[in-house]
């Protein structure tokens, strides 16, 4: 898996890649089949009282890429919130895949002769 993590505006600390990584050990728990992993995260100076804090992410995996992003005013509670939702998306992704569609018993012994 192939991991950047990337900050506009803001210096991607030792902290804040670890803090970034723990959180995503719960999405590569639930899916082991990501490719590529792109983590933005911003600082968006709007007004003294507006700073907004952005998280991004872009998920790679086979056939698809997921797209995520949260904003909120600590950046920390934004990741939360981020690895949250690609959490849920991946679930969703993962049963997409897996073949949930079994023949009935009754197809079954009408096949038989």
């Amino acid at each position: 898996m192939n991991l950047t993590i990337s900050g506009h505006h803001l210096e991607v600390t030792p902290a804040l890649r670890e803090y970034v990584l723990t959180k995503l050990d719960r999405v590569t728990r639930h899916f082991d089949q990501v490719v590529d992993v792109n983590v933005l995260l911003t600082v968006e100076k709007l007004k003294e009282k507006e700073r907004r804090q952005k998280a991004e992410v872009t998920l790679h995996v086979k056939g698809r890429d997921i797209f995520v992003e949260q904003s909120h005013e600590d950046l920390y509670a934004a990741i939360d919130q981020l690895m949250d939702k690609l959490d849920r998306q991946v679930v969703r992704h993962k049963d997409k895949l897996q073949d949930h569609h079994h023949q009935s018993p009754k197809r079954l012994d009408a096949g038989a002769p």
